[in-house]
């Protein structure tokens, strides 16, 4: 699932004001540098999510040029996915 920048940046404001709400979280740089830098991450791993989604349809093209007729996409692809995520430690 992809989530535009602003999705992205409501979410992680949402759990700072959660985390800072019940005192759970203490900042040692300034928080706009932690907030950017939460950004960066949750970024990072939609891209690595889309890569993984992007490989996992170029397997499922090979498997179905392999088996014409008798291959189903939509039960195929969440299997394949959670395998391959699992063998490259992607935490889905």
């Amino acid at each position: 699932m992809m989530m535009t920048d602003k999705q992205i940046q409501r979410m992680v404001k949402l759990v700072f004001d959660e985390l800072k709400e019940h005192n759970v979280i203490t900042f040692k740089d300034k928080e706009a540098v932690v907030f950017d830098r939460a950004m960066a991450l949750v970024k990072n791993d939609f891209l690595h999510e889309k890569d993984l989604d992007e490989e996992v349809n170029k397997m499922m093209d090979d498997l179905e040029r392999q088996n014409p007729g008798s291959f189903q996409r939509y039960k195929m692809f969440p299997l394949l996915k959670k395998r391959l995520a699992k063998e490259k430690g992607i935490v889905l």
